[in-house]
This record gives C-alpha cells, structure tokens and sequence, in this order.
C-alpha cells in the first residue's frame, strides 16, 4: 500500500502550511528527513511541535518530511519563501521527487485571495477544489458526493470576454504549476484551498483542515457543542504558535 503525501503551497496568509502544522501536530507525526533543496530561503529554528523542555531544543529547517506509518500518512513541511526565479525549478524537482516515491496521492493544501472572487464565488462556500486527471478516476464520485465546488475557470485576459478561459488562482503561489506538472506528468493530485485575506489566518488554516478531514477522514469527525464557550476542536495547536505573531508588549511601555 503506497502512501498519502500532504503538503503545503506558499500562498496568501500562510494558511496551507498553517494547515499542515495542525495536521502534524494533531497526529504527532515523526520527522524522517528533509528535502533539501536551494530554491527556498535559508533558516533554522527550535522544534516547532515540541512538548517538552526536553525536545524543544531540536532544530527545523526550511523544508521536512513527517510521516505517521500507522496511517500511511507523509506530510511535507515548507517554513520560507522562494529564492527569485527558484519555483518553478522547486515544483520541477518537487514532483520528480513524487513520482519516484510512488505515492498514492498527493493533496496540495493552499488558498487564494478573497478580494479576486467573482459574483458566484462571494455567493458561495469560501472552499475550492482541484483534481488531476489520474486523480479523477478513483475519487471523483467520492467528492461528487460531498456536494464540493471545483475551482471555476475564468478568462486569461479578464478584460477580453472571449479570451482563453484558464484556471487562475491569485495568491496561490506555486499552486497553478504544481496542478498544471501533475495534469501533465499524470500525478494523482488534490488542491484543496479557500479564499482568505491577510491577516489572523489560524481560522482560515483550522476550516481547511475540516474541509480536508470531510473528504479522508485522518481524524475523527468532532460533534458541535451547544456551549459556545467550550472548545471541541479535535486539532492539536503547535506550541510554536504562541508566537505566531510575536511576543508580548514589554511591560516597560505602560
């Protein structure tokens, strides 16, 4: 049995990869590596899921693996931006790598900005979806059944009416050239993403993690509570998100 590979595009408010930090958390995935490559900016810090003293020590880098072998589950964890000009070459050697590992699936977890939908769009659930042809065949009537919307096509040209009409999806980083690789390499590959705007995006980042768990069900579903006051999320908050936007004011300004 092949595994699931999720990962992360670098779009508007970090909410694929924001995604993926509660996916990993909440199933307390392994590290197993990291994929190392010279498109993404350089960095290193703590262990961003540590649950003690004793590991938050451990160093992360700009791009790891985390599996969970129990559930044939692989994530990809992207933590900075593309050099210039690298992410095309990124995606090129990302689905290189795809292909050779055989996986079952690949889900590509994104978001795209808000302020770019259209009049049916505003009108309608903030979720999106993307399938491959290879990816079609085997989960098609599945997401049929959910009652999910795919991903509208609109003109290339948005001020010709008869121009191409293409998948555009603005914000989304290398989203459009991972699907458009896998259509032509013939990658079974999901995008799952939601129209969001910059901001505090951790709620954006738990709603597409949901949208994620109602399709492959890697958690199980949590029952709606009547006490607006109790927390009932199955999703496991990373430690390293209490900085998400920095530390507290200094007391010396008051």
């Amino acid at each position: 049995m092949y595994f699931l590979l999720f990962q992360p595009a670098v779009s508007v408010g970090n909410v694929g990869q924001l995604a993926i930090d509660l996916v990993i958390s909440t199933l307390n995935m392994c590290k197993i590596g990291y994929f190392y490559t010279d498109c993404l900016v350089p960095m290193v810090g703590n262990n961003p899921y540590a649950t003690a003293e004793e590991n938050t020590t451990e160093l992360s880098i700009n791009a790891e693996v985390y599996s969970l072998p129990s559930k044939k589950l692989v994530a990809l964890q992207l933590r900075s931006i593309f050099i210039k000009y690298k992410s095309k070459p990124f995606c090129e050697k990302l689905l290189s790598w795809v292909k050779s590992s055989n996986y079952a699936k690949v889900i590509v977890l994104s978001s795209s900005h808000s302020y770019h939908r259209n009049d049916l769009q505003l009108h309608s659930t903030p979720f999106r979806y993307l399938l491959t042809p290879s990816m079609q065949k085997g989960v098609q009537n599945k997401i049929k059944s959910l009652n999910w919307e795919e991903m509208e096509k609109s003109p290339s040209i948005p001020e010709i009416d008869d121009s191409e009409f293409c998948v555009c999806i603005p914000g989304g980083g290398i989203t459009k050239t991972l699907y458009d690789e896998g259509c032509s390499k013939e990658i079974p590959m999901a995008v799952l993403l939601k129209f969001v705007s910059e901001g505090d995006n951790i709620p954006d980042a738990l709603g597409l993690v949901e949208y994620l768990n109602e399709w492959l069900q890697i958690i199980k579903p949590h029952l709606q509570c009547d006490d607006p006051t109790i927390s009932t999320s199955p999703w496991k908050i990373p430690s390293s998100w209490r900085l998400l936007f920095g530390s507290g004011l200094p007391p010396t300004l008051f």
